[in-house]
């Protein structure tokens, strides 16, 4: 349990590093800065079309757009409930959305690489300190 829960914690951490998630080939040149934290209101989106906005708006469409045109894992959106994103990112292939509570190291680091773009709603970060203690 203890090294389960230490290998979340790094890579958690290595979510706010800008060059652990640039050297796993995402594409962070228009982010503004890392972590990516957002308001709750993003996890209400029921359209592709306003998940697609929301994307643009925090400068990683370039990267979603990556994905699907070379295949591997895109950005993962930490949620505390799910409202609706869930289903409206599902025809984004390689973006995946999770409740806090079913975060593992395999979402945050696939193939034992840490760094993979996460996008955090506030909520999501309030629920991590009672969660990963």
């Amino acid at each position: 349990k203890k090294e389960r829960l230490l290998a979340i914690r790094s890579a958690i951490a290595a979510t706010a590093d800008r060059q652990a998630v640039s050297s796993r080939g995402h594409v962070v040149d228009d982010v503004r800065g890392l972590p990516l934290i957002v308001v709750d209101d993003i996890q209400e989106l029921k359209t592709a079309k306003e998940v697609q906005s929301l994307f643009v708006k925090l400068g990683v469409w370039a990267d979603v757009l990556r994905v699907k045109l070379r295949g591997g894992k895109g950005p993962l959106i930490v949620i505390a409930d799910d409202r609706g994103i869930g289903r409206a990112t599902s025809n984004y292939s390689g973006v995946d959305v999770v409740k806090v509570g079913n975060l593992n190291a395999e979402l945050l680091a696939p193939g034992t690489h840490p760094g993979r773009l996460t996008i955090w709603t506030e909520s999501a970060v309030g629920r991590l300190n009672e969660l990963f203690r």
